[in-house]
């Protein structure tokens, strides 16, 4: 089934960069009181941010700008060595009030929408796996979109994203990893994507990074410490992940 997709320009993008390829999918949440709301900044010249679609919580789609233009969706942002992610991706803003104004679970036809348009994004992009992400993923110091509540699991079970499903969870726990535990899992989220040095303690830096990295991966633990539960998620992304 074609998926019906509605027109709301938005004057707020321009060229990609000569040469660039897409290569990115970043999902967000509109972190705004209604869809209207959003749609309408998202359309303002004043506000000079805007996305390629939005989905909305009944599954209503909004085409904003065009895949082949630049949208300004991701701001400062970085992955796998790569910055200023506009350029490369296609972004996804999916209507929640998010945490702000009462963040709550994503309704089934707005995922099952989402889904949709997803898939036929990745049927023309070489988009891997492992480059569908969330804003709290490019950008961990400044955003939690699309959040906790997100479902992941269910996106990657229909073929987009990844999900570690072989991966226990291993409880919460206040004791956080030192010396070679502590490099390790470093080294599995840099591998990842995540812009995070090789060496160092459990610093507020790297705790930044963890919150991103649950909020995607160890959804039932968000705490940026540096636990046996978080590597052993971290462990099982990487090896998803090829890296």
């Amino acid at each position: 089934m074609t998926l019906a997709v509605r027109a709301a320009p938005s004057p707020n993008h321009d060229a990609r960069p000569d040469g660039a390829a897409v290569d990115m999918l970043i999902l967000h949440y509109t972190g705004m009181q209604s869809a209207a709301a959003a749609i309408a900044r998202l359309c303002d010249p004043a506000a000079q941010v805007s996305s390629h679609y939005v989905v909305e919580e009944d599954g209503t789609v909004w085409r904003l700008v065009a895949e082949d233009r630049r949208a300004w969706h991701a701001g400062v942002s970085f992955w796998r060595g790569h910055e200023a992610l506009n350029g490369r991706s296609i972004g996804i803003e999916i209507v929640n009030p998010g945490h702000e104004w009462g963040y709550r679970p994503f309704p089934a036809l707005q995922m099952a929408a989402l889904c949709d348009l997803c898939l036929a994004i990745l049927s023309r992009h070489p988009i891997p796996a492992r480059n569908v992400v969330g804003h709290s993923d490019v950008a961990p110091e400044r955003k939690e979109d699309p959040g906790e509540l997100f479902d992941w699991a269910g996106l990657a079970a229909n073929g987009v994203g990844l999900w570690p499903a072989d991966c226990p969870d291993l409880g919460n726990s206040d004791v956080v990893l030192e010396g070679a535990e502590l490099r390790a899992l470093r080294g599995d989220l840099a591998a990842i994507g995540y812009r995070v040095d090789p060496e160092g303690g459990h610093d507020a830096a790297l705790a930044c990074v963890l919150r991103g990295f649950q909020r995607h991966w160890r959804q039932e633990a968000v705490t940026g410490r540096a636990d046996a539960g978080t590597r052993a998620r971290a462990r099982a992304v990487r090896a998803l992940c090829g890296a």
